[in-house]
């Protein structure tokens, strides 16, 4: 485990060291916090996210009132030793508003999660000529029937060690698939969350 000493606090003027939250699963950042050394020590003794509050100039552990803590599951410094980022399992909505986390983005990140709100965007607005309007137009056997047809495409080109026709078979896969669960009302937040009870 790091030792407080490791880091150098004394870039700053208040000796408080950043530290930046991260979602273990979804490695989503959940927010941005300052910790002394007492804070730092707290974290590490309890397992639970404590910060010093540079507003109520005291220690303040994460969830205190709204039993929304921050479970830690690893800690790492920067390559300067001035900024340390800390793995959680976060105990509810992380921000005082009530979000995930406290930047206001969007729960699934990426290009697949763009694709998958161009998808809902489909379902809602079913532009003339949209492909995906013509899938979710045909209903769920339809879709599920191109579920299938691409995963068995996907399973052959991988058979055949056709590595790049297995990666276009399983790009077309994960489109349709995206399309049935937004077509059935889930998302890839549904699945993270399946995946995440299995995982426990």
């Amino acid at each position: 485990m790091i030792k407080f000493s490791e880091l150098d606090s004394a870039k700053n003027a208040d000796g408080l060291i950043p530290a930046v939250i991260q979602d273990d699963n979804t490695l989503q950042i959940l927010m941005l916090g300052y910790m002394n050394e007492e804070a730092y020590n707290k974290t590490v003794a309890e397992g639970k996210v404590t910060f010093f509050s540079r507003t109520k100039d005291r220690l303040w552990t994460k969830g205190e009132t709204s039993g929304n803590f921050l479970n830690v599951i690893s800690i790492h410094k920067d390559c300067d030793n001035d900024t340390l980022l800390i793995r959680v399992i976060p105990q509810g909505p992380v921000c005082h508003t009530g979000s995930l986390n406290c930047f206001n983005t969007r729960e699934s990140e990426g290009f697949i999660g763009e694709l998958q709100n161009v998808i809902q965007g489909r379902k809602e607005a079913m532009p003339e000529g949209s492909y995906t309007t013509k899938l979710f137009d045909k209903g769920t056997c339809k879709i599920a029937q191109k579920v299938g047809e691409e995963a068995v495409e996907t399973v052959i080109e991988a058979v055949d060690n056709n590595d790049e026709r297995m990666l276009y078979e399983a790009a077309d896969l994960m489109y349709h698939y995206l399309v049935l669960l937004i077509h059935k009302g889930y998302s890839l937040k549904d699945i993270e969350e399946e995946l995440i009870k299995r995982h426990k």
